[in-house]
């Protein structure tokens, strides 16, 4: 039933399903609304940082210009700029984060993503990360080595996200993970971190639109739009079946087909401003549709694609691809040259 103040369709996902809500971005005016709207956390990444960084430089100018008198190596300068915006945004949600017990309000943080291989670069960034505030889950790469330091610091109490994170084989190595952490953790009297598991949903067709096109396999622009939930809802019902920890948080959509199609579902929706936007300028239909399978005909096209296989089959790749999957170098270069690579560059005037 819908409650009095289900207005909005972001509204009645919060307050009527079992599915969660996270706001995609380190902009700080445009947090209160989300919070209003029923998002319990957010998202942020390199790219994201540096935007909100280079929106607010009068706001937070103070702050910026402490950073930059201190004579840090430019990594360091990139960490130290990246913490402004991911603290401010974690304030945010730290009455969300005590009010439910340490449950959700947590706010993501990413390692950088020129170390995507580097374990320990990464482990080293996250424990710096952890102690920038309570609801801090810090973002690792879903490579090789960003799953060994997954597992590390998840044994340790760190909270995580593993993220550039697009396929079945993925959030499933993440989930195998965080249960081996846990185990860890438990056998040394240490409470394990919580674990958030990604898939990049639109990422991926984006990815596979110009696989489609290149290879001429006869696959159209609506399989395409489906091939993302498609590989969602797999994942979500093996995460059912094997009744995983982890938490899936699906981030990156295109547009309000990648919110209504998964709907329903006891996972996270990572959602930017413009799609929020969309969701409640439109007639959205407030359905839980998590269970509604993809039609097999669009399977059977997109199995024509080998990419797509690689993305849905739970053993389409073993994680020494993960790296080389070519969504995630695409989403590591852009993360590199339009979020972390400029911090290292960044200057007040």
């Amino acid at each position: 039933m819908r409650g009095e103040g289900d207005r909005q369709w972001l509204q009645w996902l919060a307050r009527s399903t079992k599915t969660q809500w996270w706001h995609d971005s380190a902009e700080p005016s445009e947090i209160d609304r989300a919070i209003g709207l029923g998002a319990v956390g957010a998202t942020t990444n390199p790219m994201l940082s540096n935007w909100a960084l280079s929106g607010n430089r009068e706001a937070w100018g103070d702050r910026i210009r402490d950073v930059l008198s201190r004579g840090l190596e430019n990594e360091r300068k990139a960490e130290e700029l990246l913490r402004i915006p991911v603290v401010c945004t974690a304030e945010k949600f730290l009455p969300e984060h005590r009010r439910t017990g340490g449950k959700t309000g947590f706010v993501c943080a990413q390692v950088n993503p020129n170390r995507a291989g580097d374990r320990g670069a990464m482990i080293a960034m996250a424990r710096r990360y952890h102690d920038w505030a309570t609801n801090i889950a810090v973002k690792l790469p879903a490579t090789s080595a960003g799953l060994d330091v997954l597992e590390d610091v998840l044994a340790e109490g760190i909270t995580a996200t593993a993220t550039v994170s697009f396929t079945v084989p993925q959030v499933l190595a993440v989930a195998e993970r965080h249960r081996a952490a846990i185990r860890r953790a438990r056998a040394a009297g240490k409470t394990p971190g919580k674990c958030f598991a990604v898939i990049m949903i639109g990422r991926l067709d984006d990815y596979l639109r110009e696989v489609a096109l290149d290879q001429q396999e006869g696959v159209t622009e609506s399989d395409i739009r489906k091939a993302g939930i498609a590989v969602t809802k797999r994942a979500y019902a093996i995460y059912r079946q094997r009744d995983y920890e982890t938490s899936l948080l699906v981030a990156a959509l295109r547009g309000n087909y990648h919110a209504t199609e998964i709907a329903g579902a006891d996972l996270i929706l990572s959602v930017a401003p413009s799609i929020q936007d969309s969701l409640h300028a439109a007639e959205v239909p407030r359905a839980e549709k998590i269970d509604e399978p993809v039609e097999a005909d669009v399977l059977e096209r997109l199995g024509r694609l080998n990419e797509f296989r690689r993305a849905y089959e739970p053993d389409g790749m073993d994680p020494s691809e993960f790296v080389a999957y070519g969504v995630s170098q695409r989403t590591l270069c852009q993360f590199c040259e339009l979020g972390w690579n400029p911090l290292e560059r960044f200057r007040i005037g």
